[in-house]
């Protein structure tokens, strides 16, 4: 089945404005997670999914340079970016990732595409976040074009920034799935939200050098640097209502 992996990314972040776009180890953070995806192996499709707000013309920009897809569309209702760059690169699956997780393993999204494909006729929607086993920071979400498109025409409020949580928070409704990693590591966080966020992705990139690690060497890093850990400890994750 083709697969089209769709990366929201904006330049007016509540917590760390500008985030999708700050160097790591001289490459900007949206370019990690798209090469993420393209050496996954099972994307046909990456595109960039940004806003028509004047301040997310340098994404544009940034997408023309690196040769990415890219589409825009409304600022606040994110799930009809998704369904437009859907529309422009159809596919039969749909990945989703955010631009302000860099560190997504390449490996992690093939294994839940074709998780995801090997149930798809009784599976709507697979992730790595049902149960959290994975460090915040490497989510993958695999959901059918199909899905989303229903969910297009009856999500309202904040399942239209949250793109997914009309699904998730509906099993009753969707057939969901949940991918499972061992060891549990769910503790850690490596995603970009705030200052301290950045401050241990760049550490991060630093001791591993411009090029997309896997979950395991990650957690191993950290666990062999209580330092690094510390540096984003104290961060709380934004609850799904805050968008």
């Amino acid at each position: 089945m083709s697969v089209t992996a769709i990366i929201q990314a904006r330049m007016d972040s509540t917590r760390l404005p500008q985030k999708v776009l700050l160097p790591l180890a001289g490459r900007p953070v949206l370019s990690w997670v798209a090469r993420a995806a393209q050496l996954s192996g099972v994307c046909d499709h990456v595109v960039v999914a940004t806003t028509e707000q004047p301040a997310d013309d340098v994404i544009v920009k940034f997408c023309a340079e690196e040769g990415l897809a890219c589409i825009r569309g409304s600022e606040d209702d994110v799930l009809d970016r998704f369904v437009t760059a859907l529309d422009t690169y159809p596919a039969e699956t749909v990945v989703r990732l955010t631009a302000d997780c860099p560190m997504v393993d390449p490996g992690v999204i093939a294994q839940a595409v074709s998780a995801f494909q090997a149930v798809s006729d009784s599976v709507d929607y697979l992730s790595t976040v049902l149960t959290r086993s994975l460090p915040h920071g490497l989510d993958v979400e695999v959901v059918s074009a199909q899905t989303l498109r229903i969910i297009h025409h009856v999500a309202k409020g904040v399942h239209r920034v949250h793109v997914t949580s009309a699904i998730y928070t509906n099993p009753h409704l969707y057939r969901v799935a949940g991918l499972v990693f061992s060891p549990d590591c769910s503790d850690l966080r490596i995603t970009i939200d705030t200052p301290s966020d950045a401050e241990l992705i760049s550490a991060i990139a630093d001791a591993i050098g411009d090029r997309p690690p896997s979950w395991r060497e990650l957690v191993a890093l950290l666990q062999s640097r209580p330092e690094l850990r510390a540096l984003n400890a104290k961060v709380q994750q934004k609850a799904l209502e805050e968008g």
